[in-house]
């Protein structure tokens, strides 16, 4: 890795998740629903594992 890359996020916040995947918030949550995007709730907050969101990108969710 160079200087200049920074490593890549373990988990994205559901505005940084729609944002790199351009799914939109509502999509996003059907997903998780569904069952189809893992998401995990930490304090008030819920985040997108990087590994699940890649791997519905890829279609294997």
């Amino acid at each position: 890795m160079t200087p200049e890359q920074s490593p890549e996020p373990l988990a994205y916040s559901v505005a940084d998740a729609c944002r790199v995947s351009s799914i939109g918030r509502t999509r996003l949550y059907q997903l998780i629903g569904e069952g189809r995007l893992q998401a995990r709730k930490i304090g008030k907050r819920t985040l997108i594992p990087a590994a699940s969101l890649r791997a519905l990108i890829d279609g294997e969710g």
